[in-house]
């Protein structure tokens, strides 16, 4: 499943982190680690594309204004979401279906006091533990957003066939590197999906000659039908989908990678050298992926009276 390029951390870095705790929670929901850990292993193992599913939203999430659950607002009558946007619509309903199953569970425990933008992020995290991807630490007490726009979305999100160029100045923009870059992307990419849409182009009519033929034989039938139905997909990773490993980046050397801009990326030669280093080395890419997470799940996080705690994660709590 695609996810947006674009996560950085922001000037206020330094003051925003410092409120934000590990273990904020203790005393006022103790059972908040033990709530969102039973759910997230449960909707996994009932529903195994919840953890791609929940990782993409997680960074749609924090790419547009920050951390701060503002992708899951529904949109009104009076009001155009974040989810409104094109890009957004292809987001899979059992990342939002978990979401709410926590916050009931977590409501009813300590009501009024977790916030959706924490359950978010610690869902994320666990979901990639589950599917034996690392462990990090997540800061928490994050307060909810109070506005979702669809006119935010666009500078912030970028497509599928996106040019590493265009990635880079992105990343770097926003004060990421092309090593953190490489790294989330693949991260992103290890248990993910995409609809056939997505890259068509590189199949129908005249191949991509970059890509693999058998891959592209494959991928020509199970998306033979992709314009009449708009939910065919196909995994990013066509080795080990389910498992959050390096195998992706062995896939991209070996020119099996489905998306263009995955593929790319091997053969620019900023990124190159990022893709063999995490092909060969399992244990770089997963540190340098933990460490670039902790950075993504803070960034533009909001405190005190700059957001709420909302009763419904859907739902801005005067609406």
């Amino acid at each position: 499943m695609t996810w947006p390029l674009l996560f950085l951390l922001f000037s206020s870095f330094a003051f925003s982190h410092a409120q934000l705790t590990l273990d904020y929670y203790a005393k006022t929901c103790p059972q908040f680690d033990s709530i969102v850990r039973d759910i997230s292993q449960q909707k996994q193992t009932e529903f195994p594309a919840t953890a791609a599913a929940t990782l993409r939203v997680f960074f749609h999430d924090c790419a547009v204004d920050g951390c701060d659950a503002s992708i899951l607002i529904k949109p009104t009558a009076f009001n155009k979401s974040e989810l409104d946007y094109d890009i957004n619509h292809s987001l899979a309903g059992d990342a939002f279906d978990l979401i709410t199953r926590i916050k009931t569970a977590v409501e009813l425990a300590c009501p009024g006091v977790v916030s959706c933008a924490d359950i978010l992020a610690t869902a994320t995290r666990n979901l990639i533990v589950i599917t034996g991807g690392p462990h990090y630490k997540v800061q928490l007490g994050r307060k909810d957003s109070l506005v979702s726009n669809v006119s935010n979305v666009e500078a912030h999100l970028t497509r599928a066939n996106a040019t590493v160029d265009l990635m880079i100045n992105k990343f770097q923009s926003m004060g990421f590197d092309v090593k953190d870059m490489v790294v989330l992307i693949g991260g992103g990419h290890t248990i993910g999906f995409v609809h056939c849409k997505e890259f068509a182009h590189r199949i129908f009519p005249t191949p991509d000659p970059t890509m693999n033929p058998i891959l592209v034989e494959r991928l020509r039938k199970m998306c033979a039908n992709y314009t009449s139905n708009n939910d065919m997909s196909a995994f990013l990773d066509v080795i080990s989908p389910g498992n959050f490993d390096n195998v992706l980046f062995k896939n991209l050397m070996k020119g099996i990678g489905v998306l263009g801009s995955d593929q790319l990326l091997y053969s620019d030669p900023r990124t190159k050298p990022f893709v063999e280093l995490y092909a060969n080395n399992a244990i770089a890419f997963a540190n340098d992926f933990a460490q670039a997470m902790e950075k993504v799940s803070v960034y533009q996080v909001k405190i005190g009276q700059q957001g709420e705690v909302r009763k419904r994660c859907d739902s801005i709590n005067h609406i």
